[in-house]
């Protein structure tokens, strides 16, 4: 009988803790979710007209910009101007199948990073944006200059792997670095680059999320 009576008190006091237990416990948090914007630099008719695998790129491009106003992420329009390429002309303007809506922010740059003398990096922080989907043109200027000046801010880079381009460059002693390499290059440099407290990525069009 005594047996019996401290089986079922001890049964009592773990049921009494289990339940004090459950009552203090918090819910589970959701782990935070990084908000993307999808910035695109300089596809603009003087600039994705001449690079290589063009066609390819801009439908890459569009397929882009039509999941992320699909899943109402944030799109940033980039474009360039300098003494070759001069503003309002028609090789400065967008491509055809590019039309910015209303909602999305165009920002006009002089220098090959995105951020030098723009407002982007204040535009993407007063939208919470942590990180970047980035595709354009040319890779081994504004796309580059773009992916390290973001990463030194601290945004985390999603580089699309076949939604960016440049030409090839060719030297006067006749030595000639084909563009394909040359993306090829910035690609691998993205997937294995380490820096603090950010994440980069490289992803092809069709597996980008927002």
């Amino acid at each position: 009988m005594h047996t019996f009576r401290r089986t079922l008190l001890a049964l009592v006091a773990l049921l009494s803790s289990t339940a004090a237990q459950t009552q203090n416990s918090k819910p589970l948090e959701k782990p935070m979710v990084a908000k993307s914007a999808l910035v695109v630099v300089d596809a603009q008719v003087g600039v994705l007209a001449p690079i290589w695998e063009s066609a390819r790129v801009v439908a890459n491009l569009e397929r882009l910009v039509a999941k992320a106003r699909s899943e109402k992420a944030l799109i940033v329009w980039v474009q360039h101007s300098d003494d070759e390429l001069k503003f309002g002309s028609d090789a400065w303007k967008l491509a055809p199948s590019f039309v910015p809506a209303a909602t999305e922010i165009t920002v006009h740059k002089k220098y090959n990073s995105s951020f030098a003398d723009t407002s982007l990096d204040q535009q993407l922080r007063s939208h919470g944006v942590s990180r970047i989907v980035l595709a354009g043109a040319a890779t081994n200027w504004c796309i580059r200059a773009t992916a390290y000046a973001a990463v030194d801010r601290g945004y985390s880079l999603a580089l699309v792997s076949d939604a960016h381009s440049t030409e090839s460059m060719q030297f006067k002693d006749g030595r000639v670095v084909s563009a394909e390499s040359i993306v090829t290059d910035l690609n691998v440099v993205f997937k294995w680059l380490s820096a603090p407290n950010v994440k980069t990525e490289v992803l092809e069009a069709a597996g980008v999320g927002f």
